[in-house]
């Protein structure tokens, strides 16, 4: 079977050119053509010699990812993507066109088991983690359907299917191949991970040093109600993930954000607000509060926009940092796993 090229480090292309008995410079043009130029083919690859491309074509593949459906919102300002790799495993991702810039969510897993009891990725659970390659082929995705409108990916959010650390090595892999010179050389600063909060692997993360900022969700303020809604929690509680976040803020000095997503009637009165005041006081941290976006599956409802004020105000109240979400692409349903499930009957990565 052909061995992939696409998603491998300079220094591992040269490794796999060794055999080969090419000069090194060789790795670099090649990598140059694999993510800045969008190569498919090795005949693409002019500048190099046409026996070295008849013997790559025979030994290697370029694997990335094909569009297989696609929404776009009525404002034109977020698309979602369902891509599929060479195997049929099909993941989402989704592009925010922001007053700031364009921002992109990425999955590091097809499908997710982590069983949160608001989202549609679990619904189906986790088909199998996603390689380096297979994230980073989502970006350059869109970083080539930007550049038809003169665009580029400004920032990114790993934040689609899937819970990120518990596909560790690979998603650190791709941290360092996105943010490699000869692939977008985006700074890690643009970059956000968001995790359910899996404790031992934020302490390991606080040592990589990359300052890429974290998101911890925590979707409730005690024990009892987050292990209803997040499985997860029985394993690592409140106390234990909040304090892993802090330690993430002391030790990175990027403020950590902590998801809350209100749920009508479930998490969303004073005296919850309160309780969560109490459990973030003294962070350097901030609350995006995300009023759900409703999957049918799930029976779960937004609430008022009465509700949402008066929990914002609550924590303004008590000095703590928070905003709420602005909502896009609710027309074409892009909370996560939506668009997946709707294709997962003819999609061969159902389990």
């Amino acid at each position: 079977m052909k061995k992939n090229l696409f998603g491998l480090t300079v220094e591992a292309l040269g490794e796999m050119l060794s055999p080969l008995q090419v000069p090194a410079f060789r790795a670099k043009q090649i990598a140059a053509w694999l993510y800045q130029r969008g190569a498919s083919s090795f005949a693409e690859m002019t500048n190099l010699p046409k026996q070295l491309r008849a013997a790559l074509d025979e030994k290697f593949t370029i694997s990335t990812a094909r569009q297989k459906a696609a929404l776009h919102s009525a404002d034109g300002k977020t698309s979602k993507f369902l891509l599929e790799f060479a195997d049929g495993t099909a993941v989402e991702s989704v592009l925010m066109r922001q007053p700031y810039g364009n921002s992109i969510c990425i999955s590091t897993q097809a499908g997710c088991n982590m069983g949160c009891a608001f989202c549609a990725s679990t619904l189906h659970g986790m088909a199998r983690d996603l390689t380096a390659g297979e994230m980073l082929a989502q970006v350059l995705f869109i970083e080539r359907f930007l550049s038809q409108e003169n665009g580029k990916v400004d920032t990114m959010v790993l934040m689609g299917s899937g819970e990120p650390l518990m596909n560790y090595d690979q998603v650190l892999s791709f941290l360092h191949l996105v943010h490699a010179p000869y692939v977008l050389g985006m700074s890690y600063r643009s970059i956000t991970l968001s995790t359910s909060g899996i404790v031992p692997r934020i302490y390991a993360l606080a040592e990589e040093g990359i300052p890429i900022s974290l998101s911890i969700s925590l979707h409730a303020p005690e024990d009892a109600l987050r292990s209803r809604l997040m499985p997860i929690n029985r394993k690592y509680p409140l106390a234990e993930v909040v304090a892993a976040g802090k330690a993430y803020g002391d030790k990175t000095k990027r403020r950590v954000t902590y998801e809350y997503i209100l749920i009508d009637g479930v998490n969303d009165s004073l005296e919850q607000a309160r309780l969560l005041a109490r459990l973030l006081r003294g962070q350097l941290a901030s609350v995006n509060l995300i009023p759900i976006n409703p999957v049918v599956e799930r029976h779960l409802l937004r609430p008022s926009q009465q509700r949402v004020e008066a929990f914002e105000q609550c924590l303004d109240a008590h000095h703590i940092a928070v905003t709420v979400r602005r909502e896009m692409g609710a027309d074409i349903n892009a909370a996560c796993g939506q668009l997946r499930n709707r294709h997962l009957p003819q999609a061969h990565d159902v389990r």
